[in-house]
């Protein structure tokens, strides 16, 4: 069996990427079995938002790995069962609900915290754990409202109270409702067995960085730093205890470290054809996207659509290992509307066809029109792929 240079020697940037490509789900045969569940344990944590265009990233990045699965039975393996939690770790994430006692370390962040940006109004806290522990699961408009006036900013002393709760590991974001945060108490939302604070800063600390290790495959320390939005301090001091083994990627320029199980054996396999949430956490980093693709990103969502390059909530399209263009998608109806496309060559639009196709099956679009090819030359190949995989 083809091995990879062992512990502590270099590796090509190619072997690199192929690491971080099998270890995010992209290459060789997807688990079917374990399903969304499984891609969310792998991953170790799914980055929410809300952006929804063909759907929202949540339900995007199972379908990015897996294909075609229901959009019902992404929300169901999420939030069933107790098998998932809401916390911040990259960002807002789905995390698995077997991590929450290593997440304790940020609960006492936040308990410890000197000042808030929200002012809390004395009495509120009490009342909406009394309400919960009466009534839970609720919304904070079940609670009494989530704001005080239209501004999206202008949180009511209820929701204030609630996302200090749930920040404390008081409260519990056990699903989304209508995209609003469903609240329930954690002593009645987390298993027994799980419902602790015991594990000191350092044990959360170690599990987290092997946790992003094994997500990442390889990675510097500003990668794993970044997957569970640590601070470099605290990878420092944990990183040589983590079970991460160091190495040196060609081209890299700084320290990286690796999950040895994936240093067994050669990534192989099936590569994925499809379209990338500009939140998975494969592309979510700038830079580690830049120095494993040679592929510049930015979501321009809320940049002014003068200033957009390549459209509103362009979506990667990832083929053959490599990142090979950009799609805007939007919808109309039963059509699959590619606002913006944009080819890395020729040899592209084959897999940028059939990453539209595919989609456009997912979400139950008949048809795709393309709007706007940023080398014309490159539209007629493109539309000509189009028609054939969907005649």
């Amino acid at each position: 069996m083809t091995t990879l240079p062992p512990p502590a020697t270099e590796l090509s940037a190619d072997e690199a990427r192929r690491l971080a490509l099998r270890a995010q789900g992209f290459l060789g045969a997807p688990d079917r079995r374990a399903g969304v569940r499984g891609v969310l344990r792998h991953l170790g944590a799914v980055q929410l938002d809300t952006i929804s265009v063909l759907a929202r990233s949540h339900e995007l990045i199972p379908y990015a790995r897996l294909g075609a699965v229901g959009r019902r039975t992404v929300d169901d393996a999420y939030w069933t069962d107790t098998h998932a939690f809401e916390y911040w770790s990259h960002a807002a994430c789905i995390l698995p609900i077997e991590e929450w006692p290593h997440f304790a370390f940020r609960r006492r962040a936040y308990r410890n915290r000197p000042h808030w940006s929200h002012h809390l109004p004395e009495g509120d806290y009490d009342r909406v754990i009394k309400q919960l522990r009466a009534e839970g699961p609720l919304t904070a408009t079940d609670l009494g409202g989530a704001k005080k006036t239209s501004e999206w900013w202008d949180w009511s002393g209820t929701k204030v109270a609630v996302e200090r709760a749930l920040m404390y590991g008081e409260v519990v974001c056990v699903e989304r409702r209508g995209w609003k945060r469903v609240y329930d108490l954690a002593e009645r939302a987390v298993p027994a067995g799980l419902l602790h604070d015991d594990l000191d800063d350092t044990e959360c600390l170690r599990r987290l960085v092997r946790l992003a290790g094994q997500s990442l495959g390889v990675g510097t320390r500003a990668d794993i730093a970044d997957y569970h939005r640590l601070k470099a301090e605290q990878v420092d001091a944990v990183i040589a205890d983590s079970g991460l083994v160091p190495v040196t990627v060609q081209g890299w320029g700084r320290p990286a470290w690796a999950d040895p199980a994936a240093l067994e054996t050669a990534p192989r396999g099936r590569h994925r054809t499809t379209l990338l949430s500009p939140f998975d956490s494969l592309i979510w980093e700038r830079a580690r996207t830049e120095r494993i693709f040679g592929f510049t990103h930015r979501l321009e969502a809320y940049v002014p659509k003068q200033k957009r390059v390549h459209g509103y909530f362009a979506m990667p399209v990832l083929a053959g290992g490599r990142l090979v263009g950009r799609v805007d998608p939007a919808r109309e109806g039963r059509t699959l509307v590619a606002r913006q496309v944009t080819l890395d060559g020729p040899g592209a639009a084959p897999a940028v066809a059939q990453a539209l196709a595919e989609a456009a099956s997912w979400v139950d679009c008949t048809d795709v029109r393309v709007e706007r090819v940023d080398t014309p030359d490159l539209r007629e190949p493109l539309t000509a792929e189009l028609a054939r995989l969907l005649a």
